[in-house]
């Protein structure tokens, strides 16, 4: 009975405060949307950055003049660095072969093989690439000719990444909080349009939360509504856009983003989540019975 009293009231007062509560579940919708989009971009952006990650190497070529003992030498210094994971032997035959299949224009006037014997080096952690290279340099053992890593590529991959999340964190921060503004601020107005209906349901005897409750109830329903209808742009979105791009792009087909029905629980609860925070600070700060 109480229940759908506090609902009848809280209804009551979005429709008096039309224009507030409008805006306040816009606010909602943006922020959802937006959450909606930053989850999977960070999961996907983080998937793929990881796999770059994974893909560091070190290239240690050899001189052409370096005997099999100056070559060994060479692996077992390797060997014994620390962070180091695995080293492949890659002899200039396996090398113009791999360049052949990937160029072979490039390769087919060429009368010798100018590509050197090398040392491919995985490292255990990417991020400590740098002191395998300087281990490697510092040796001066007489076979190195040059050592080579992609670690810039990475960094600028990991770069751009980066500036991705970091935008699209910033802007659901931001409307995070201008969703607690307008949702509060609704919920002031509609204290302030009902305050003589709570000056007399103190007279007549009304516990404090028999009071507060139809203001809980009508900043849940904001966000809930809110919540309820960025999803249903998300689906729409999804259906129409990001499905049958899929197949033509590896980010939006990426394995480790989140399910869509995991994705609608999360934004639901975060919209009422977000709603009840900005309920909870009005009542605190304005009614205070």
């Amino acid at each position: 009975m109480r229940f759908g009293f506090f609902l009848r009231e809280a209804l009551r007062a979005m429709s008096r405060n039309a224009a507030p509560s409008l805006a306040a579940i816009v606010c909602v919708v943006l922020t959802a949307v937006v959450l909606g989009v930053f989850i999977p971009v960070v999961q996907a952006t983080t998937g793929t950055a990881n796999e770059v990650r994974g893909r560091v190497v070190v290239d240690v070529f050899i001189t052409e003049k370096a005997t099999d003992i100056q070559v060994n030498q060479l692996r077992e210094k390797i060997v014994g660095l620390p962070n180091v994971k695995g080293v492949k032997f890659i002899s200039k035959e396996d090398a113009l072969a791999r360049e052949r299949g990937r160029n072979p224009e490039a390769f087919e006037l060429l009368g010798t093989n100018p590509l050197p014997d090398s040392f491919r080096i995985t490292p255990e952690d990417p991020d400590g690439v740098a002191g395998v290279v300087r281990g490697v340099q510092a040796s001066g053992l007489p076979a190195i000719d040059e050592v080579r890593n992609r670690e810039q590529d990475t960094d600028k991959i990991l770069q751009a990444t980066g500036v991705v999340k970091g935008l699209t964190g910033g802007i659901a921060v931001l409307l995070i909080l201008a969703s607690i503004a307008l949702i509060a601020n609704t919920i002031r107005l509609s204290i302030f349009a009902r305050r003589r209906e709570v000056e007399v349901m103190k007279l007549v005897g009304a516990t404090n939360w028999f009071i507060r409750w139809p203001f809980v109830f009508e900043g849940v329903i904001v966000g809930f509504m809110g919540g309820v209808i960025a999803i249903l742009v998300l689906w729409i979105a999804k259906e129409t856009f990001i499905d049958p791009l899929s197949d033509r792009f590896a980010l939006i087909a990426a394995p480790d983003t989140i399910d869509f029905p995991a994705l609608v629980a999360v934004l639901l609860l975060a919209s009422i989540a977000v709603s009840a925070a900005g309920s909870g600070f009005t009542l605190r700060r304005f009614l205070r019975v």
